[in-house]
């Protein structure tokens, strides 16, 4: 198992917690608001995806969690404890894959593990296991330029995982993929999820994937980002994620949210 057991992870109710946070960004003495009085709160285990229109916020919001960034009010909470640095129980997977290039698929995957000054032989035996879990057998020895861009993502993820997070945030990180591949790398992380279960906080787009991956589906608003809508999505898993999108609930469900998107992609274009 790449992650951590799933059971070290409840002993607490709540995996993160954003309480009433607002953000703002200043240059030249101009305040720009980005998120305004955000309060959500996840489960350990839990997937939530965030959706809304570009540019409202949802990138800033993980950079909260990960310490990356401090709120201009309100509390971030990371399993109990006010995020005041940055955090580094997490793990964060980008739209770029960011591999080192002069590092093959085994050194990238045996960095973090270097980080965390892991034996030899422990990192040798964890890599090689992720390499086997996300389907890369026979390519430890390939460099990035050597990949495709699936593969690219393949690694990137495996990185993530092995790193050895509770807590995953993933900002749109399939979004470069064609549809295809998209949509095999999206079964991927399912898989993966479901052997550890790491909390997730995605980032995306999307809509269809949104529903067809998460519990849990948050709609914000235009900047400054308040939260229109959150949405339970009751699909029992493990979900084939294809068929899903042809369910008659599935349909319901993404009307719903749409509607609530297209509104504020209309209000921002006439602001």
């Amino acid at each position: 198992m790449l992650l951590v057991d799933a059971k070290s992870k409840l002993n607490s109710e709540t995996a993160f917690e954003f309480r009433n946070v607002s953000k703002s960004y200043v240059k030249d003495n101009v305040a720009t608001p980005v998120l305004k009085d955000v309060t959500l709160r996840a489960k350990p285990g839990e997937f939530i995806a965030l959706v809304g229109p570009s540019g409202c916020g949802k990138s800033t919001l993980l950079n909260l969690l990960a310490g990356l960034l401090k709120p201009t009010s309100g509390e971030v909470i990371f399993q109990g404890q006010s995020v005041q640095d940055v955090n580094t129980h997490v793990g964060y997977v980008t739209q770029r894959d960011n591999l080192v290039p002069w590092r093959t698929v085994e050194g990238n995957l045996a960095l973090p593990l270097e980080i965390r000054k892991s034996t030899r032989s422990e990192r040798q035996a964890r890599v090689q296991e992720a390499i086997e879990q996300v389907g890369l057998a026979g390519f430890g020895k390939h460099y990035p330029t050597e990949l495709s861009g699936g593969m690219r993502k393949r690694v990137t993820l495996a990185r993530a995982l092995i790193y050895g997070a509770d807590t995953l945030l993933m900002d749109e990180p399939f979004g470069a993929l064609d549809a295809q591949l998209k949509l095999v790398i999206e079964e991927e992380l399912m898989r993966l999820w479901h052997d550890a279960h790491p909390t997730i906080l995605y980032v995306t787009h999307d809509l269809t994937e949104a529903i067809t991956l998460a519990d849990r589906v948050v709609v914000f608003s235009a900047r400054p980002a308040q939260i229109l809508a959150i949405e339970e999505i009751d699909i029992p898993r493990p979900r084939d994620l294809n068929a899903t999108r042809f369910l008659p609930y599935f349909r319901d469900v993404h009307e719903k949210l749409w509607a609530l998107l297209k509104i504020n992609l209309s209000d921002k274009r006439e602001h």
